[in-house]
């Protein structure tokens, strides 16, 4: 039986919870094997119907919402199809991204026939520290590059900040069908696992009841100047948490916070 999942908040209308990377938000023939599923998992830990307003791709790890009730499900879901949310993401990405972009790349839905309209597709990315290894991944270079990058997403197209990242040949650590699977191998030894290294950091959503604007954050702590390139994790609950794969990498590598911008 699956562990009982992290709840980060709740009334009753809706519910934010912690999704772990690997699960999947909900039963599919793409994966028959699976036995993780959030829908399933929080229906039997609330002892209630649960009902998804948004998704999250198996790989990706952090804030979820569901509603509790049909009505909250239809306000939220519309709030998502009308762009009337705020969504922030973290992602480990090859290479040293740039400081500050924008990316308005229109993007075909997955598995779209060859003359399938595009979509509109923007992202805002951010790098926020970024490390080089002397140690080789690729027999081209004597180094290993890597940057963490804030995402922020104006629109909501599949795989978006994955295939936006490709774009810009930065791609997701752990991205098997985007990314790079030399790179991705070598960082999965390097690291002792393998995943997809995307967080879904905080999310803004609208009340479904009242309108007033709901934040939820998933618990990832930035790190204080002391903090990066540590070689023991913060010792508090950092092992329990459902964000300690991610303290790990904070503490364990190298990282340089990069500089914030100007106001």
């Amino acid at each position: 039986m699956p562990p009982p999942l992290h709840i980060l908040w709740r009334d009753e209308h809706l519910v934010a919870v912690y999704k772990p990377a690997g699960w999947l938000v909900h039963r599919t023939g793409l994966d028959a094997g699976e036995t993780r599923f959030v829908m399933q998992t929080l229906r039997d830990q609330l002892g209630r119907h649960v009902f998804p307003v948004h998704r999250l791709d198996k790989g990706t790890c952090g804030v979820l919402v569901m509603a509790l009730h049909s009505d909250a499900a239809r306000a939220l879901s519309q709030a998502f199809e009308h762009g009337a949310t705020h969504k922030r993401y973290l992602a480990m990405v090859r290479g040293w991204a740039p400081e500050a972009i924008e990316v308005d790349h229109a993007l075909k839905p997955d598995d779209a026939p060859a003359d399938a309209a595009v979509q509109d597709a923007h992202t805002r990315f951010r790098r926020l520290a970024q490390l080089t290894l002397p140690e080789a991944s690729d027999a081209r270079f004597a180094t290993t590059r890597a940057s963490l990058v804030e995402a922020l997403p104006t629109t909501g197209r599949r795989h978006q900040i994955r295939r936006h990242l490709k774009h810009l040949a930065h791609p997701i650590i752990g991205d098997a069908t985007h990314g790079k699977g030399p790179l991705n191998r070598w960082w999965a030894e390097r690291l002792g696992q393998q995943r997809l290294w995307l967080h879904a950091w905080q999310l803004t959503v609208p009340h479904p009841v009242t309108g007033a604007a709901m934040t939820f954050d998933s618990g990832l702590r930035w790190p204080g100047p002391a903090d990066w390139g540590c070689e023991h994790p913060p010792t508090d609950d950092a092992t329990v948490s459902p964000c300690a794969d991610w303290q790990r990498l904070f503490a364990q590598l190298p990282w340089q916070e990069t500089p914030a911008p100007p106001p």
